[in-house]
């Protein structure tokens, strides 16, 4: 018995030992180095991920100094796939990093080093060609590029190529020199050629430094539609074209004749002045309630045969200023020119080409001077000037305000002396301006011609008073200077001038409101009571206006 149980003993310690010795193989052969597969990784200025593999048996940590470095994920135990994720580059320079990963059994560490290549100097576009309409309205004229660049860069249009502009940007580098997309925004002018027209532009470092990539934009905009000079067919696409520039309120149907087209005369053999070739053709054309931004339509200049031409009520035409355009100035032929309401603020040099006009009306814009221009020099034609109510706002206190563009002629220090010299005008209206001062006496100025005993005894209305006074305005049937800011004595010219009764001066002449910008109070210190009392006793042979009839009843 005592045998059995020592066998059964020494059996146990053997079955022991060979289970600690399988037990001790089976650790020795499951064990695994602490290794990255890849201990380099490169890459390009763009960024990116790159996975590797880390053979591991125990827990571990990864970690970094570098900010642009990230690694995913950045702990665990045993074997994994991490992936590195490298931020853009910011600069043109390259760039190291270094990932270290720590055994936290072992404290064994393993490096990764990260070599990234900086950005080369580039600028590139989405789009580098564009193409665009020849006409448009002004405010959907114009498109945006999206420029991507690491360095800052001027616009770089042509001179010759003055129908495009670039507006101000921003590109923001703030965080180093890897490229950004700005967006920058171009406008462009209707063409007018029947040609199309093409426009290299480049955008230019402002820099000095080597460009891998510099592109260039290239615009193409469309060609005008043709229009044939000196036709009536011309003529018709002008009309429709000039509507639609201006954004009128109601146009013409191009389906109908121009024979049907409302505000049109067209010349025929019964009209005064109609020759074989302007037959058919457009003597007359108006234009009203529309919205623009920008001077008279180019194809204005193809109305070649037209006699008067209307062009009024633009919309907030207190805030335009408007410098009218040359295209009205080849007109030459026109005798009737109207422009009102439209937001001018200044005349071309070249108006002096429209001496054939006989009427001008440029009234309710907003002059700040009356336009140096306009004289009996330039316009010997001309026989009705019509200036009234440039105002841009109502301001009767001109010494309280602060603002600079009212409009009104306010910029005129004195009245404008030449105005009066026109002595071929038979129509001079300035009221409802800011004209302020003295009417000036013009008794010494050796200018002005004076009434002579010879003029008076040629016409039997005439009083002796007048000799030797200005002879201001002669053959002025309708002057008004109403509402003005005029102060001072009226001067005698005035007050006894041949055609004062029919002026209605009462109304049209006298009448001013509110303060000078000195602070004087506007208005005649020397305004007669009524005509009677003494106009009527120097023209004994006049007949009592009826007008002054009717505004003083008590004095019948």
């Amino acid at each position: 018995m005592l045998f059995f149980e020592s066998m059964r003993l020494i059996n146990y310690i053997l079955l022991t030992f060979a289970l600690g010795i399988a037990v001790s193989c089976a650790d020795d052969k499951g064990g695994v180095d602490f290794v990255l597969e890849q201990n380099t990784i490169k890459m390009e200025a763009v960024g990116g991920v790159e996975k590797i593999k880390l053979n591991a048996s125990d827990r571990w940590i990864a970690s970094t100094d570098n900010p642009w470095i990230t690694v995913s994920p950045a702990n665990g135990i045993g074997t994994t796939t991490c992936e590195f994720h490298i931020d853009s580059a910011l600069t043109v320079e390259p760039r190291r990093g270094v990932v270290r990963i720590q055994n936290l059994d072992t404290n064994e560490e393993q490096e990764l080093v990260v070599e990234q290549s900086g950005f080369p100097y580039g600028i590139t576009l989405a789009n580098a060609e564009v193409a665009i309409d020849n006409y448009d309205r002004l405010e959907n004229r114009y498109f945006d590029v999206v420029v991507k660049s690491n360095i800052d860069f001027d616009v770089d249009i042509p001179e010759d190529v003055a129908w495009l502009s670039s507006e101000e940007y921003k590109l923001s580098l703030n965080r180093g020199q890897r490229p950004r997309e700005v967006k920058v925004r171009f406008k462009w002018n209707i063409n007018t050629s029947a040609e199309e027209r093409i426009a290299k532009i480049r955008f230019t470092p402002k820099q000095s430094v080597e460009m891998a990539e510099q592109d260039v934009l290239s615009v193409t905009q469309e060609a005008a539609e043709q229009i044939v000079p000196d036709t009536r067919a011309g003529d018709s696409i002008a009309l429709l074209n000039i509507a639609r520039t201006l954004g009128t309120l109601a146009s013409w149907e191009s389906s109908e004749p121009m024979d049907m087209w409302s505000y049109v005369t067209l010349w025929d053999e019964s009209m005064e002045g109609c020759t074989p070739e302007k037959v058919g053709r457009v003597k007359r054309a108006e234009f009203t309630m529309f919205r623009t931004k920008e001077s008279l339509p180019f194809e204005v200049r193809y109305l070649t045969a037209a006699d008067e031409l209307y062009f009024f009520g633009n919309t907030n035409t207190f805030l335009l200023n408007i410098d009218l355009g040359e295209d009205i100035t080849h007109l030459t032929q026109l005798r009737r020119l109207t422009i009102g309401s439209y937001g001018l603020v200044s005349l071309p040099d070249s108006f002096v080409n429209m001496q054939g006009l006989e009427y001008l009306n440029l009234c309710a814009n907003n002059f700040q001077s009356v336009p140096t221009i306009l004289n009996k020099e330039n316009f010997p034609n001309l026989r009705s000037l019509v200036l009234n109510a440039n105002q841009r706002s109502v301001i009767y206190d001109l010494s309280n305000t602060t603002k600079t563009n009212i409009g009104g002629f306010s910029d005129e220090e004195e009245f404008p002396k030449r105005l009066l010299m026109w002595d071929k005008l038979d129509t001079l209206i300035l009221s409802v301006n800011y004209l302020q001062g003295e009417l000036p006496d013009l008794m010494d100025d050796p200018d002005f011609p004076k009434w002579t005993e010879a003029d008076i005894n040629s016409c039997d209305t005439l009083p002796e008073i007048l000799i030797g006074t200005p002879k201001v305005l002669p053959r002025t049937k309708q002057f008004s200077i109403n509402l003005n800011r005029l102060s001072g004595d009226a001067p005698m010219w005035l007050l006894y001038h041949p055609m004062l009764d029919w002026w209605t001066p009462y109304s049209l002449v006298f009448p001013q409101e509110g303060r000078a910008a000195d602070g004087t109070q506007s208005g005649f210190d020397n305004e007669p009571a009524s005509l009677r009392d003494y106009y009527y006793k120097h023209y004994v042979n006049k007949k009592l206006a009826n007008v002054v009839e009717e505004e003083y009843p008590e004095n019948e």
